[in-house]
């Protein structure tokens, strides 16, 4: 049918709509709330049956209004970082990693490590799970390239990295790399590597993988499909990053990193940020930013410039009699200026907050926090945080992640 020429302006409005509904789509985060531990006064953990854990899909286009779009009956476990699972950039797919599964010890309950990866179609109205992939031993921390087509998983039982590809709405296993810590004179047995994150620079060509176990960060070499450890000298090569590395995030520039280091836990010592200088060849730890006692979770702001490491600060799995307990997590907000990274501000949130993410614009922050069941809204504003609003969820959230880092 030929379109009138009267009708040309309102066609191109039409077509301008269109593009503005899509520019305003669902911005999403995911949650993963673990419904089988609680911890008694004495800071003991308290195993309950399995069957009532979730995974929450939240729109956050309305910042401070956030909904939830749907929540799913999938398990997944505080047991780890909170990082287990990860959204695509299209914001098409989540993939959600299932630590450990859920086993008879006697009368009581124990975790085991399991291998699922669980995925879900965020295209569908509702959100649903689509398919179950399988992964190494203890699936825990994971990231999604910016190109989408490539996951890396951390499996914390068996010393491994898988690699996904993604196509579409199709997730495959597509190889496996050891981690494991390398023999040497002086350590010819040593500990198992117990890899508990995994980060990939914004070009897609390296990763970095948290080695708890060793106390390190480990540099892995991306080529389409294919990652290895990569070498120098002849060896992988590996960075000591503080005690008990946890968690770890590049700057969008790729040009930082930042490493959460957990030290002895919630103990009351300060703990650090460890800070890698990527463009240094070979990258390198630069410096150690006091943040706190306990960093677990950890963001990068899309926007650059700022990161935010969140401070277990005594609030969950610790005896309320310690020295050390607080009613409140905090956030550590850290300024990125070049390579030098400060900490500016610390922000009260929630108890034994453990998921943080930023708004796609980097305006917003999101804090999951376990002990009441709810996410804080954080609006950054120069150098301060501020919270703004607050939000219920269906359970006790374990790991939230964006479409961002």
């Amino acid at each position: 049918m030929k379109t009138s020429s009267r009708l040309l302006p309102l066609c191109a409005f039409a077509g301008g709509l269109l593009l503005m509904a899509g520019a305003a789509r669902a911005q999403l985060l995911i949650t993963g709330n673990d419904e089988k531990v609680w911890f008694d006064e004495t800071g003991k953990t308290v195993n309950q049956p399995p069957g009532k854990d979730t995974v929450s899909i939240i729109d956050i286009r309305e910042p401070t209004k956030p909904r939830i779009l749907a929540s799913l009956p999938l398990m997944n476990t505080i047991i780890g970082p909170p990082v287990n699972l990860a959204i695509t950039p299209d914001q098409h797919l989540a993939l959600v990693a299932n630590s450990l599964d859920w086993v008879k010890d006697g009368e009581g309950w124990k975790g085991a490590p399991d291998n699922k990866i669980y995925v879900i179609d965020l295209a569908a109205s509702p959100p649903a799970q689509i398919a179950t992939v399988e992964a190494g031993k203890q699936p825990s921390g994971m990231a999604i390239n910016r190109a989408g087509t490539l996951a890396l998983v951390a499996n914390r039982a068996d010393d491994s990295v898988s690699v996904l590809a993604i196509d579409g709405k199709n997730v495959k296993p597509v190889g496996t790399v050891s981690v494991a810590t390398q023999p040497s004179p002086a350590v010819a047995a040593p500990p198992p590597a117990l890899p508990a994150a995994v980060a990939i620079t914004p070009d897609g060509k390296r990763a970095l993988v948290v080695k708890s176990g060793a106390n390190r960060v480990g540099l892995l070499d991306i080529d389409g499909q294919k990652v290895s450890n990569a070498q120098v000298d002849g060896k992988n090569y590996d960075m000591a990053t503080g005690l008990n590395p946890l968690n770890v995030q590049i700057t969008p520039d790729g040009k930082l990193a930042i490493v959460n280091n957990i030290g002895g836990g919630q103990d009351g010592q300060v703990d650090t940020v460890g800070v890698i200088d990527m463009e240094a060849n070979p990258p390198r730890v630069i410096d150690q930013v006091v943040v706190g006692d306990g960093p677990e979770g950890l963001a990068m702001s899309p926007a650059g410039g700022y990161a935010a490491s969140l401070i277990l600060n005594g609030t969950g799995g610790t005896p309320k009699t310690a020295f050390y307990r607080h009613e409140k997590s905090y956030v550590a907000l850290l300024k990125i200026d070049g390579k030098s990274v400060h900490k500016v501000g610390q922000t009260d949130v929630g108890g034994l907050a453990e998921g943080i993410a930023f708004s796609p614009d980097g305006r917003w922050l999101y804090v999951a926090n376990f002990v009441d069941s709810d996410v804080d809204v954080l609006r950054l504003d120069g150098d301060t945080l501020m919270k703004v609003a607050s939000f219920p969820l269906p359970g006790h959230p374990a790991s939230m992640r964006g479409s961002t880092p």
